[in-house]
């Protein structure tokens, strides 16, 4: 059921006003905002900084071990971090006027899926990322301060959605809590007529009496015999007596 008093994943089920400020102290929105700087370093960076040319050719090469598999790795999850951040910011802005229980599911849902998967993803991106820059032999014109930003801002990002994986499962468990509680608990039921008592054992057996509500009547219970009947015809003592022989 829901009302205007359910709170379901993470807000009121009655589809309540957008609260700026309540929303810009939430923590969910505070990880995200910094989940989005940390994608915009990691692939502005390597956009900037991430190919230089080598002394064997004249071509960009990736810094990191010119393997550009990783460079392309690291600027592709960096682009769809961020814009995956802003459509999740819109989304959280949006939950709390959801006023549909299985339509607020949905958002929460896609977002601990997605956030898990890009915590794992951000994962992988720090270990190629170091593992490469770790395997780099020619270092000659490549900025340093560069690659590691890229790799401490990975392992940032890895924390940040860690957090954020974090905060949507606990509002998904709520919201199954606060769903399975509401499915339980039932108002009580006044459809029945008459109660039921046991009278104890004062009579030779026990029987279950029933007791009926009063029903207040608007007629007068009091008999009144009908105006059609015929009267009774007094009854008249005989004197007569069987003779005797």
């Amino acid at each position: 059921m829901e009302t205007s008093t359910t709170t379901v994943y993470g807000a009121s089920l009655a589809g309540g006003e957008f609260d700026f400020m309540k929303f810009i102290k939430q923590p969910q929105t505070i990880l995200r905002i910094c989940s989005w700087v940390f994608a915009i370093v990691v692939f502005a960076t390597i956009t900037a900084e991430g190919y230089v040319n080598t002394s064997d050719t004249p071509q960009l090469a990736c810094v990191f071990n010119q393997n550009d598999g990783a460079c392309h790795y690291g600027l592709g999850i960096g682009i769809i971090t961020f814009l995956a951040c802003v459509a999740l910011l819109i989304a959280d802005a949006y939950l709390p006027t959801v006023s549909s229980a299985q339509d607020r599911k949905r958002i929460v849902t896609a977002d601990l899926g997605f956030s898990g998967a890009w915590t794992f993803l951000w994962f992988v991106c720090f270990c190629l990322l170091a593992s490469q820059w770790a395997k780099t032999t020619e270092r000659k014109g490549i900025q340093s301060d560069s690659v590691h930003a890229v790799i401490v801002f990975s392992f940032f990002s890895i924390i940040t959605w860690g957090a954020l994986t974090y905060l949507a499962l606990m509002r998904f468990r709520q919201g199954v809590n606060e769903i399975t509680r509401s499915s339980v608990e039932s108002p009580p039921d006044h459809t029945t007529p008459y109660t039921t008592s046991y009278v104890p054992p004062d009579h030779n057996s026990p029987h279950p009496t029933s007791t009926y509500p009063s029903v207040p009547s608007t007629h007068s219970d009091i008999y009144q015999p009908s105006a059609f009947m015929p009267k009774s015809e007094p009854m008249v003592h005989n004197d007569y007596q069987p003779p005797t022989y």
